[in-house]
């Protein structure tokens, strides 16, 4: 019997007499970072490339809030490459007697080295896991660190994280402050390009966070033709968290003329800060922050921010019967409601915070919820107090969003009731060509633009994995509607059905519940046309107001059609972008007249046939999808707002300050 089972086994049996103590890696110093940089800053995307300059920029910040720094630039390049230069004390350039060498070389190529770790120099810091700066060294090919410090210039340079000298002294001066260039590792990194909104909508916020600070940013890749960059920015704020709710509420009304309330207070070791303004919407945007690190899973802060917010409203419309209008009823309110048509931002800084991963997208610290409520909840009462006819106002917009919420839920349930059996294939959308594969993982919608493409798309896909939703013309406005109207929208209630998702109670809150989601592929696939990007922005914005979790999970897609077929004789090409078409042109005219070659530009899905709709499309291995991420709640709630809603001035601002970064077909 043994032998029996040795024979069988016998090429396990020899890999396993290959694997002795030789085969255990050791990683030294920063090869780990390099075998597994999602690990570090979270993937090698774009989200990586751009957290690579928040980790820089944080340790500027950190000086900051140690009372050392209030100038900070961002430049970006010509090939790309990122300089940070801040007026702090500098980096330590002494020998650091554990490691015998510079602490400018032990911070710039050790993990877990830094100053965060004594509180005597940073009371509180965003960077507590002194990986940052050394991870943005072992990911880039180049990076020189400059220090100016106690009158003498210190530099040191780096080639994937490995010193090219020892530190060395190049000069005098009478500044201080810490200069880093760095460029990013091609060979790491999947997206190079650096995108200046994105940067700039990061150090928006920071300049809000931290009043008094300014924090400039430059982009010399475009340049005029003085040579000065045509894009480039000095965020800086006087009025910090009052002034960030009114840029987040700048195309919204307030209520009722109302002015954002700002409280400050210390709860024990916890400072507190907390801004806070009522629209007339029907959305709640509550952006919270940990020691300038945007959490956007919330946490105990925002936690306790809604109780106090819940208690104290809820306990002042008791006390005061007669702020409620006498035909209201009875109506009995939820957490929720106070919420809607509330913008806030919540920004704690805590000595020790516990994060959920390196990437701290929630804070777990138990003791930070009753600092917050108990903080907010004495200065809150206080202010309803002073402010009567405000207070009234709140009071009844709650008892107009439960009313509203009321309605939803009736909406929602006609449609659970009307969704029978899925696995009986029952109570899906008529229109929907569903796949024949039940594995979320593999399944894919496409939620196409129109019967006709709808059509063109069924015929093309593969039936295994890919199923088709046409959708009839423009969906509803989501940024503009009552809640119950979403609910009711036939389009929308499609969606809904055909998704498998169900919205559900918990913690006084409704949360979307992703448990029989039917696909994790949800892409849409619209015409490269005006009309089709406008239908491209409705459906984004339901799934960013009313889905989200979608996108925080990464399952919303934009399918990339090609915008030309550039053929000459029985030759090809699929162009996707101006530059490529320019190169197919010259590439099949060869010696001859461009003239020769044809162009056709594809506006519509239905200019393509089932055959080219997938190959250049719908097809896996041929395709190109773009994830659609949010790198900045407060920069996407401000751009849903503004060419959603209902003012026209910031729409009007907008279009003319984008216009010509836009393509438009004449």
């Amino acid at each position: 019997m043994t032998n029996e089972l040795i024979e069988a086994d016998a090429p396990v049996e020899t890999a396993l007499s290959n694997y002795g103590a030789d085969n255990i890696q050791v990683l030294e110093g920063l090869e780990a970072v390099r075998k597994r940089p999602s690990m570090y800053i979270g993937d090698v995307g774009t989200r990586g490339l751009h957290h690579l300059i928040w980790e820089v920029v944080d340790n500027s910040i950190d000086e900051a809030l140690a009372g050392f720094c209030d100038k900070i630039s961002v430049t970006i390049n010509p090939d790309n490459s990122i300089t940070v230069q801040d007026n702090g004390r500098g980096i330590p350039t002494g020998i650091n007697t554990k490691m015998g060498v510079s602490a400018l070389q032990v911070v710039m190529t050790v993990l877990h080295a830094g100053g965060k770790f004594d509180k005597d120099n940073y009371k509180v810091s965003g960077g507590l896991h002194g990986v940052g700066v050394s991870c943005v060294n072992a990911l880039s090919t180049d990076l020189r660190v400059e220090v100016r410090r106690e009158g003498q210039i210190f530099e040191q340079e780096y080639k994937i994280g490995y010193p090219q000298y020892p530190v060395r002294l190049i000069g005098e001066t009478e500044e201080s402050g810490t200069t880093v260039h760095f460029k990013p590792d091609a060979s790491i990194f999947n997206e190079t390009v650096y995108k200046y909104d994105t940067v700039a909508g990061r150090l928006r916020e920071l300049a809000y966070l931290n009043k008094g600070i300014h924090v400039f940013l430059k982009d010399l890749r475009e340049l005029d033709e003085n040579g000065q960059p045509l894009r480039e920015d000095d965020f800086f704020s006087e009025g910090g968290l009052v002034e960030f709710v009114q840029y987040l509420d700048q195309t919204r009304p307030a209520l009722d003329g109302m002015k954002p309330v700002y409280m400050e207070s210390t709860k024990g070791s916890t400072p507190v800060q907390v801004a806070l303004v009522y629209n007339y919407e029907a959305g709640e945007n509550v952006l919270s922050y940990v020691n300038n690190i945007n959490t956007h899973e919330g946490g105990t802060h925002v936690q306790g921010f809604r109780s106090a917010l819940t208690r104290v409203l809820k306990n002042y419309a008791d006390k005061n019967p007669g702020v409620l209008p006498k035909n209201s009823g009875k109506v009995t309110f939820s957490g929720e409601d106070f919420r809607k048509g509330l913008t806030a931002v919540i920004s704690v800084k805590v000595q020790e915070p516990q994060f959920e991963g390196q990437t701290k997208t929630k804070l777990g610290n138990q003791d930070v919820v009753s600092a917050v409520s108990q903080a907010m909840a004495d200065l809150l009462e206080t202010w309803l107090e002073e402010n009567p006819n405000t207070a009234k106002g709140i009071v009844k917009k709650v008892l107009v969003s439960a009313q509203a919420r009321i309605a939803a839920d009736l909406a929602y349930k006609r449609i659970m009731t009307e969704r029978k059996d899925f696995m009986g294939g029952m109570g899906l959308p008529g229109k929907l060509a569903d796949c024949s594969d039940t594995d979320p993982e593999k399944c894919e919608l496409y939620l196409v633009e129109g019967d006709s493409a709808g059509g063109t798309a069924k015929q093309g896909r593969n039936r295994a994995f890919q199923a088709i939703l046409p959708l009839r013309g423009k969906i509803l406005n989501v940024e503009k509607a009552m809640e119950h109207r979403i609910y009711e929208n036939e389009e929308i209630k499609n969606i809904w059905t055909a998704l498998g998702i169900r919205l559900e109670k918990k913690d006084d809150e409704t949360v979307m519940n992703l448990d029989k989601l039917r696909y994790h592929k949800i892409i849409i696939m619209t015409d490269a046309d005006v009309d089709g990007s406008h239908i491209r922005t409705l459906i984004l914005t339901l799934f960013y107001r009313n889905m989200k979790a979608l996108i925080d999970n990464g399952y919303i897609y934009i399918a990339q059609p090609p915008l030309y077929l550039v053929k000459k004789g029985k030759e090809e090409r699929y162009c996707w972008t101006e530059a490529q078409r320019e190169a197919a042109v010259r590439e099949l005219a060869g010696s001859g007249r461009e003239e020769n070659v044809g162009v056709q530009r594809y506006k519509g899905l239905g200019e393509m046939n089932a055959e080219q709709l997938w190959s250049t499309t719908m097809n896996p291995d041929t395709r190109t999808l773009k994830i659609v991420t949010v790198e900045s709640a407060a920069d996407a709630d401000h751009v849903f707002s503004t060419l959603m809603g209902d003012e026209v001035a910031p729409r009007r601002e907008f279009i003319e300050r984008n216009a010509k970064y836009a393509r438009v077909d004449v």
